[in-house]
């Protein structure tokens, strides 16, 4: 059976997907339950993305719905493939919230992850102390033991972008992230120096918008745009907020997100100019 799990945007891209084969086939859901010898109950649950589905499965029902062509088959059994996979967070499940799970479902298997940042400096690419400087101000004050445990599990997820299959990452920030002094002249300097050394586009590409750049583009604020390559060929946007984390699935939505980031990165400066200013801000905060 199917195991119970926090829905994920795969699962919920699945479902949808099989609700709408199930409906073009003109199977009720009782004829799918009965298929794979459940409860309509376990179809809807598969439907919304709140039930995984094993191969056996959804090959059954995929042959009930009449499914022969191979590039939908290989989308399908794709998508469903997340719920079996073992991550490696999963010993610390208990303390991590729901949207922060989902959050890292996402990005241990995009091809590519573009952050927008007003604010700090995103958490992939964050130093020991900023890290520690940033999560000291949290709504919620940690303790000693709560605030160390959030840095070793921030920088354990840096790890992502080492590994050999690694996704691409731009991140675009704007000038104000790289000049708010985030623990003081030292720790600021000394993430800025890091963002300089971790630089290597098409890899890792960040990108500055500067101050004198006159044009304003709407954004409602700080994003992630997560994207992946055949056969998922699906994008999610997230946003954090004071209470949680928003996904947006729909196509219309994260294309409208990626026409926001195409215009973030026409106005902010070129790569090596990035690198340059924030080499110059370090410069300058060594100096105190």
């Amino acid at each position: 059976m199917g195991q119970q799990a926090h829905r994920t945007a795969r699962r919920r891209r699945l479902g949808a997907a099989l609700r709408q084969l199930r409906e073009a086939a003109g199977v009720t859901a009782v004829g799918a339950a009965g298929a794979i010898h459940g409860g309509v109950s376990k179809i809807s649950r598969i439907e919304t993305g709140r039930h995984c589905i094993t191969r056996l499965e959804l090959d059954t029902l995929l042959g009930l719905y009449g499914v022969e062509e191979e590039r939908i088959r290989g989308w399908l059994i794709a998508l469903a493939s997340e719920g079996r996979k073992k991550t490696w967070w999963r010993k610390h499940s208990e303390i991590l919230g729901e949207g922060f799970k989902e959050g890292l479902a996402l990005e241990s298997e995009a091809a590519r992850i573009a952050a927008y940042q007003t604010q700090v400096v995103p958490g992939l690419l964050q130093t020991r102390p900023y890290a520690t400087a940033v999560m000291s101000g949290a709504l919620m004050p940690l303790t000693d033991e709560e605030l160390e445990f959030h840095v070793d599990f921030r920088m354990a997820r840096q790890d992502l972008l080492q590994r050999d299959m690694h996704p691409q990452y731009l991140c675009i920030m704007t000038e104000g992230v790289i000049r708010q002094q985030v623990g003081g002249p030292k720790v600021m300097a000394a993430q800025l120096r890091h963002l300089v050394a971790s630089s290597r586009p098409p890899d890792l590409t960040i990108q500055v918008v500067p101050f004198s750049q006159s044009a304003f583009i709407c954004t409602g604020g700080a994003f992630t745009l997560y994207s992946y390559p055949d056969p998922l060929d699906f994008d999610v946007a997230r946003i954090s907020h004071l209470d949680g984390e928003l996904f947006l699935e729909e196509d219309e939505v994260t294309a409208r997100y990626q026409r926001v980031l195409d215009a973030l990165r026409a106005s902010a400066l070129p790569v090596e100019q990035s690198i340059k200013l924030m080499a110059s801000v370090a410069h300058e905060l060594e100096q105190q």
